[in-house]
């Protein structure tokens, strides 16, 4: 193994260059900027394609066609360029192209700032585009972890035919650490990929990449095949870490680097003599529902804590059941939250549970 002290965009430029994408599509906004600066030096190195767009809306939808002719392909921007590309995305998912796209996360609405956020988690997980249609959103708490996910994101995309989100936040993009880039992650036997647009020279009969239906009963049934799809996503494809499940009196539940500010929140707690434990979803599309049953009876409650108003404690809701109080803190505006919050607001729990 061997490590390397590594900015978080240029991971995500490296894994991309380790996973073998064959094309990144871009547009430059911060606090994502050194992913393209970085694929526009390796890529060509690299005899690969690297194509700044015009527009964001330009950059999706050439992702949509280097897709379409079977290639390993992404884009990346921040929050302002996702909303941007939402149409796109929608095409993408209703034509079961597999792309890989990174979202590092800046504050809102409109323009908003660049400081991190997490207050696109609605935007990831349900999508801004139109339709019935679902990505699979990955949210994780280190550049090792983005590194990882990146990695497996393109194959979990090859393997359902469907976009994959690497939902993270400008601090991970903007932080160094010391991470393996060569790390091997879980293997897949993929499909191939016969539907490509690649002409009729080795095969018969014509492709054609499409997500129009015109007939409402053909439309019907191609949202009823890309349910089903995502049943099996639902049911092989759902990641979390429950930490620290040992008699805890509250859970927090938290993901990217929010967790890893509550884990030190936990360590405080422990010193006061409150044991605390925590739910940390990975992918927060499909998102660990089952978790929640695993929490004992004997909690008092569930804090979620965000870098927004509040989003994926709807989510946490759902899961709950109605079982424990839930409680949420949070931080907005690209206000970055500090492990004395969560910890404060733990000890007055009652102060912040959800009408």
């Amino acid at each position: 193994m061997s490590k390397r002290l590594i900015k978080g965009n240029e991971a995500i430029a490296l894994a991309a260059v380790k996973a073998g994408v064959d094309a990144f599509f871009g547009y430059p906004i911060t606090p994502q900027n050194e992913v393209p600066e970085y694929l526009s030096k390796y890529l060509p190195e690299a005899g690969k394609v690297f194509v700044q767009a015009e527009s964001e809306v330009a950059a999706i939808n050439m992702v949509y066609g280097a897709a379409g002719a079977g290639k390993r392909v992404m884009t990346s921007s921040s929050s302002v360029g996702i909303a941007l590309k939402q149409e796109g995305i929608s095409y993408i998912a209703g034509a079961e192209l597999p792309c890989l796209i990174v979202s590092v996360m800046r504050g809102g609405p409109g323009l908003g700032g660049i400081q991190p956020s997490q207050a696109d988690y609605y935007q990831a997980t349900r999508g801004g585009g139109n339709g019935d249609y679902h990505l699979v959103v990955i949210a994780p708490e280190s550049i090792q972890e983005t590194i990882d996910s990146i990695k497996e994101g393109f194959d979990i995309a090859d393997t359902y035919r469907n976009p994959v989100m690497v939902l993270v936040d400008g601090l991970i993009g903007q932080m160094m650490e010391s991470v393996d880039l060569d790390r091997p992650v879980p293997k897949r036997d993929l499909p191939d990929k016969s539907w490509a647009t690649i002409g009729t020279e080795n095969h018969p009969g014509r492709n054609v990449v499409t997500s129009l239906f015109l007939d409402p009963i053909s439309l019907e049934n191609h949202n009823l095949h890309l349910k089903s799809k995502y049943d099996v996503i639902k049911e092989k494809e759902v990641r979390y870490e429950m930490i620290n499940m040992d008699d805890p009196d509250y859970v927090i539940v938290a993901y990217g680097t929010t967790a890893r500010i509550a884990r030190s929140a936990i360590e405080m707690l422990k010193e006061a003599g409150i044991n605390v434990s925590m739910i940390r979803p990975i992918t927060v599309w499909p998102f660990p529902k089952k978790a929640f049953d695993l929490i004992p009876s004997t909690v008092k409650g569930i804090l979620v804590t965000e870098m927004s108003l509040g989003q994926m404690v709807d989510d946490v809701e759902i899961a709950n059941k109605g079982r424990f109080e839930v409680a949420f803190y949070g931080r907005t505006g690209g206000v970055v939250i500090d492990p004395t919050e969560i910890r404060d607001a733990i000890i007055n729990f009652k102060k912040w549970v959800r009408e």
